[in-house]
């Protein structure tokens, strides 16, 4: 066996090699380009002909160099970076040669329990990938409508009486792009405004008409005319970025649900086309309670294809950070301490998943209750819940079943 550590960086990685017998043998470092990569392929190759047998250990699971290294055949072996900081030695310092050598060693550690990487399918790191960034849109989208209405309330009052409770709506944010000042909207006609509504698709384009004029007449604090001059860049900008955002999200929205549950069409949502080579268990996600489109997504895409990599509930459960870690001392019996280091995307997933079973779940609701009836915190009752719900999920995607409540009812009974 080979054993291969690197640092892997921007513009280049610092590389360990070595076997069992000898330790580390030889260090070097390497350009992250094409080249570069290829030459620590081949130069593996010449050491271990049999890829299976190079294992490879370095600080991330994701990236163009992971997957030219998985391509190539290598057993890669994702670390926290704590661990390797951890041997280190007393000092602790930081090392760029040092990390890779630390590396080479752990690869070589048969011992370690450090578990191969085990690569999202194509639907698996699609799903994955969209999710992500529907979440990194999302939280842009609440920051944005944040700073809109806070413009709005220096500049543009009669905006805010318009929007009510529903700043982000389409037909709101482009009367703001084209009318980002009071003053310009009040100089606009009624006949214009019914037009405006309709090439929206609003419903109603004449109540939206008088609800606009209704908010002109309402009064309000008087504006600063250099404000208004000031932020009507900014309100327009806002409002193109959010419109921007929402068509964004509802395209990814509509991906999403193709890969949970394959092309529909007709009447019967049935299957189009089915591809033989997807095997992704979309079906079983959204039939658990409280899982939507972009819910199962996000949770489906950190999961993956591969439910076997983890090799019991308590594995995944660890994976997602809702399974507490136990720590015993001699002045305490126990003490049940929150899951640091795991997958955040996956854990956030998970917590809200627990939060929206609440309201469709009978059993979800009645043991949530039980938590806070025993003195937990809200959110350490909804851990406990999200906990319970991976060891079901867990069940369901290894029986390959979908989930029934009367199933588990007559298990919980029984």
């Amino acid at each position: 066996m080979l054993g291969v550590g690197i640092d892997w960086a921007e513009q280049f990685h610092d590389v360990a090699l070595g076997t069992v017998a000898e330790g580390v043998t030889d260090q070097f470092r390497i350009e992250h380009s094409p080249v570069g990569v290829a030459r620590l392929i081949e130069r593996c190759l010449a050491l271990e002909p049999d890829p299976a047998e190079v294992r490879v250990v370095l600080e991330t699971r994701h990236g163009l160099l992971v997957e030219a290294l998985l391509d190539a055949g290598f057993s890669v072996v994702p670390v926290n970076p704590d661990l390797v900081a951890r041997r280190r030695g007393p000092a602790r310092k930081k090392d760029d040669a040092e990390d890779a050598r630390i590396c080479c060693l752990l690869a070589l550690d048969r011992h370690a329990g450090l578990r191969t990487l085990i690569p999202h399918g194509r639907l698996g790191g699609e799903l994955r990938a969209i999710a992500r960034d529907d979440e990194r849109a999302a939280r842009d989208q609440r920051r944005l409508l944040n700073r809109l209405r806070a413009d709005l309330q220096t500049a543009y009052p009669a905006a805010l009486t318009l929007a009510g409770d529903d700043l982000g709506a389409p037909t709101m944010l482009r009367l703001l792009q084209r009318w980002p000042t009071q003053a310009e909207l009040a100089a606009v006609s009624r006949a214009e405004l019914v037009s405006f509504a309709r090439a929206g698709r609003h419903g109603w384009p004449e109540r939206f008409a008088d609800r606009v004029g209704t908010a002109l007449s309402a009064p309000s604090l008087p504006t600063r005319d250099y404000l208004v001059q000031a932020k009507a860049a900014g309100i327009r900008l806002a409002a193109v970025q959010l419109l921007a955002l929402h068509d964004t999200r509802r395209a990814w929205q509509q991906r999403m649900s193709q890969l949970l549950r394959g092309p529909r069409t007709g009447r019967d949502h049935s299957t189009k086309d089915p591809d033989p080579d997807n095997t992704f268990p979309g079906e079983i996600y959204l039939s658990m309670p409280g899982l939507g489109d972009r819910l199962a997504a996000r949770v489906a895409g950190e999961i993956g294809e591969h439910i076997t990599q983890f090799n019991s509930p308590n594995a995944l459960q660890c994976y997602a950070g809702s399974a507490p870690v136990t720590r015993r001392s001699g002045k305490h019996d126990f003490v049940v301490a929150r899951r640091l280091a795991h997958n955040h995307y996956l854990g956030a997933a998970v917590h809200q998943w627990a939060f929206c079973s609440l309201s469709r779940s009978g059993w979800a609701r009645e043991f949530f209750d039980a938590k806070i009836a025993a003195g937990k915190p809200h959110h350490a009752a909804l851990r406990a819940l999200s906990n319970r719900w991976l060891e079901i999920l867990w069940h369901c995607l290894t029986k390959g079943v979908l989930y029934d409540e009367n199933v588990h009812q007559a298990n919980r009974a029984a």
